[in-house]
């Protein structure tokens, strides 16, 4: 399997954790210790703990979509643009916040992410998401 059809097929089943809730697939995602750097700041979490986050995090915003405009492959790399859209359940209002996020694999699980991400309200001005994650906007 080449570089790119396993960072292809991680990245189909993190979708489906993300969007579906299909925690089972964590453990094939997942290195047993991801490293994040994100705006909370620098910290390694065991799997099962971040599965936990994700866990809650769809318990607190359970429509949330993670909508991409691109992303690229290369070698044991990945790079998203995206935006975040979920409703607020106490308010019932649509929130959007967008985002950049890349990554690190190893042996075909995200050992490692830093993520930026812009204030709630911001979004990209793409007219067209991808249809997925791992498909791609006609003429990019």
């Amino acid at each position: 399997m080449t570089g790119a059809t396993m960072l292809k097929d991680l990245f189909d089943r993190w979708e489906r954790v993300w969007h579906e809730g299909a925690f089972d697939l964590v453990e094939a995602c997942i290195a047993p210790h991801y490293i994040r750097h994100d705006e909370t700041g620098d910290r390694t979490v065991p799997r099962e703990d971040y599965a936990a986050e994700l866990s809650r995090l769809r318990e607190a915003r359970p429509d949330i979509r993670i909508i991409v405009y691109d992303h690229s492959f290369d070698g044991d790399r990945a790079w998203y643009r995206f935006t975040m859209r979920w409703t607020d359940l106490e308010s019932g209002e649509v929130r959007i916040r967008a985002g950049l996020q890349s990554y690190r694999t190893e042996a075909g699980r995200l050992a490692e992410t830093w993520v930026i991400m812009q204030p709630i309200g911001s979004a990209w001005g793409d007219a067209v998401a991808q249809a997925s994650w791992t498909s791609r906007v006609h003429g990019r």
